[in-house]
């Protein structure tokens, strides 16, 4: 693995600021040969790894889960291999890969060399690490400012989830998928690529990253207290096989509702209803920990 790399750190990560430094001389040690770029605004990270794709051999990110995903087209695109900093709140994607939140010991992990690939989610053009979702999630998207994630960490996710549960208000929507359609009234529609989102909740008991399948839950519950009695089994995924949760896999899924409902791709909104999912197998090499357990054993690219 060579160890020409270009190093992006989102300095409003929760922990940007601080973690550039100590990633550079960490890095630095370890033998790398660095480009060294930050942002204010994650947006641009895309135009910087097309600006610099043909003088480094792979992207070194340092952020959050909404870093990531703006970073993710650019990519799919050059094909540069993925190390991940796990600089923000949640780190939903580190988490899935099994890489710790210890800068040093990320790394490390990155020096090793050891890569895998994995699947990206897609919806309307657009693509996605952990899950993309609709009803509730949204909500709280729209609530969990940059304050609030850099004061309460982790826990601002339960807070925010809290306040929005007391006032959710199921919404309908069609779901198409294996040749099938059927049409519901939900609070929540989650499609998951990866394990984990929202602060480490799973997307289903059984999902990985790399199982070439997207799964979908559908939470239909009539009365706000029901969610409170499934949130201890949404950090495992066990919540698919209650009664009021619905549950499909499946490789392409289509969503309509009755008007445009925006839908949020790892943490961030980035498009709406209707809704065209797939899943794009071993889309990206990324570097994770050798004993890393995911469904496919093979570490080649």
């Amino acid at each position: 693995m060579s160890s020409r790399a270009l190093l992006l750190v989102n300095r409003h990560a929760r922990q940007g600021q601080k973690g550039l430094s100590e990633a550079i001389d960490y890095l630095k040690t370890l033998g790398f040969d660095l480009i060294e770029e930050s942002t204010e605004h994650p947006k641009q990270l895309s135009e910087v790894i097309f600006r610099y794709q043909h003088q480094v051999d792979m992207v070194i990110i340092g952020g959050g889960d909404g870093t990531l995903n703006a970073a993710v087209d650019a990519l799919v695109e050059t094909q540069l291999p993925l190390g991940i900093l796990p600089l923000g709140t949640a780190n939903d994607l580190a988490r899935t890969l099994e890489i710790p939140n210890s800068l040093k010991d990320a790394c490390n992990i990155i020096a090793q060399g050891n890569l895998h690939r994995i699947d990206l989610g897609w919806v309307n053009g657009k693509h996605f690490f952990n899950v993309a979702s609709l009803g509730l999630s949204v909500k709280i998207t729209e609530r969990l400012t940059k304050e609030v994630k850099r004061r309460w960490g982790i826990f601002a996710y339960a807070a925010t989830a809290l306040q929005v549960i007391l006032s959710a208000r199921p919404f309908s929507a069609e779901i198409a998928i294996n040749s099938q359609s059927v049409r519901v009234k939900t609070v929540q529609i989650a499609v998951g690529n990866g394990r984990y989102y929202g602060g480490g909740m799973a997307v289903a008991d059984d999902a990985a990253i790399d199982d070439q399948r997207l799964d979908l839950y559908s939470l239909e519950i009539q009365h706000w207290w029901q969610i409170i009695l499934l949130l201890p089994s949404m950090r495992q995924g066990r919540h698919i096989h209650w009664q009021t949760v619905r549950s499909h896999q499946g490789e392409e899924i289509h969503l309509y509702t009755n008007k445009p409902r925006p839908i949020n791709t790892d943490g961030e909104i980035t498009t709406y209803t209707p809704a065209h999912f797939r899943v794009i197998p071993k889309a990206v090499a990324v570097l994770v920990p050798p004993q890393v357990k995911v469904k496919n054993s093979e570490f080649g690219v």
